[in-house]
């Protein structure tokens, strides 16, 4: 048992190594050498965790997802009391990446995320990571769509896969200048506030 912790330890470290390169320089400025000599482990160590780069790079990206994902949960159960159309701001603003302490984050994942289009084995992996989010932002729209106007509801699915692409849309604008974070974050909160005030929800 203490040999399978120190292993999958190991990897993690491997992983935030890929994850500082990759804010540096790129996904194509990552080599399992550079990858070594930043984790501060040996070649064999790296290629005894990982049999290529690109193994190495699908364990790396699904460790982002999960520690975006690990923020969005931890935003639901931090205040149980919080309403589901609450809830589902918080977690919205967690995947959109905009505050500052997530910019290098935020440059890792669309570094992924452009690689992932001429990566089959990324797209997957990535593939999965929306799903997970896709799956949660259609519970919490499901739960706060019950309070509205039952003659009008919503679609959650669809609405979830609309706030999905908007929350990852907004990462790139503010990451590229075209928006800063406040005007992304008046943006997806205007969406938002604007589901459960369509016009037909207030006759």
């Amino acid at each position: 048992m203490p040999r399978q912790v120190d292993h999958e330890s190991r990897r993690r470290l491997i992983a935030e190594a890929v994850c500082r390169l990759a804010d540096e320089r790129g996904l194509e400025g990552v080599t399992l050498r550079d990858v070594a000599a930043r984790a501060q482990v040996s070649m064999g160590a790296v290629q005894r965790c990982f049999r290529t780069k690109e193994e190495m790079l699908v364990f790396a990206l699904g460790h982002i997802g999960e520690r975006i994902g690990e923020r969005v949960q931890a935003r639901l159960v931090r205040s149980p009391a919080q309403s589901a159309g609450t809830a589902l701001g918080h977690a919205a603003t967690e995947v959109s990446l905009l505050r500052e302490e997530h910019r290098a984050e935020a440059r890792v994942w669309l570094a992924f995320v452009a690689q992932a289009a001429v990566s089959e084995v990324l797209a997957t992996t990535l593939k999965a990571n929306y799903a997970a989010l896709q799956e949660a932002f259609t519970r919490l729209i499901s739960e706060a769509d019950e309070s509205a106007d039952p003659a009008a509801p919503l679609d959650p699915q669809r609405e979830a896969r609309a706030l999905l692409a908007l929350a990852d849309g907004l990462t790139t604008h503010v990451l590229v200048g075209h928006l800063t974070p406040q005007e992304s974050h008046d943006v997806l909160h205007a969406h938002l506030a604007g589901l459960w005030e369509q016009p037909d929800r207030q006759q």
